[in-house]
């Protein structure tokens, strides 16, 4: 019976222990890993970062339904959400919120018809690409992302009004993002926490025997601004 009762005894620890791991993943923080340079230099390619996913409320698991809201995502978040055509995730950051108009004029970004500080975006190209003609339907294309696979909204975009419930999301590397311009406003429901904190860094390039040039040290711990 002793070994019996002690038996028992690991077994809930161990329910224990995965309940309120599951309970933290579904309602606290969730990891992620970063798998393209379209937020370089903010984050980098191997780096695994947990996200906030109490910041903006408690949703009900498995389900984009929240359970109660805090606060809405704010321009400069870098949020995580699940990507609107696919089922996997994207990290990119917060540029405009409902009822603001956005516009890139060569490559810079007005709000409201002001142009905003960007310290931590990035351009790798310096052409400039042309827009699309300013008479089309911009609006309704956008909303139904049909700039998908067209290259001429990346410097030169809009105007556009955020509707209702959707963000303005935008990778800080500028020019080799997948991000709003093409694929359309995000909607809110989709977005599933803030980043917070890179908790390892692991670069790809190096060859698997220098594993000690694969770490990349300065990075862990660092909080994602």
């Amino acid at each position: 019976m002793k070994q019996k009762s002690k038996a028992r005894k690991w077994a809930e620890d161990i329910l224990w222990g995965v309940c309120i791991a599951m309970l933290a993943r579904y309602f606290l923080v969730q990891a992620f890993k970063i798998p393209s340079g379209s937020m370089k230099d903010t984050l980098l390619v191997g780096d695994l970062l947990f996200a906030n996913k109490f910041i903006y409320g408690l949703k009900v698991p498995y389900t984009n339904r929240y359970i109660v809201k805090f606060k809405e995502p704010a321009r400069g978040d870098i949020v995580v959400f699940r990507y609107p055509l696919q089922r996997k995730d994207f990290v990119k950051r917060c540029i405009a919120t409902e009822g603001d108009i956005v516009e890139i004029k060569n490559k810079q970004v007005y709000v409201n018809g002001e142009p905003i500080e960007e310290s931590y975006k990035k351009h790798i190209d310096r052409r400039i690409l042309p827009g699309l003609n300013p008479h089309s339907d911009f609006q309704r294309n956008w909303e139904m992302r049909r700039f998908l696979r067209n290259p001429y909204v990346r410097d030169n975009f809009g105007p556009v009004k955020i509707p209702e419930g959707h963000i303005l999301a935008l990778g800080d590397n500028r020019d080799n993002s997948s991000d709003s311009r093409f694929w359309g406003p995000l909607d809110k429901k989709l977005i599933k926490g803030k980043a917070l904190i890179i908790y390892f860094s692991w670069n790809p390039q190096p060859p698997l025997y220098t594993i000690w040039k694969k770490i990349r040290w300065k990075r862990i711990g660092r909080l994602i601004r």
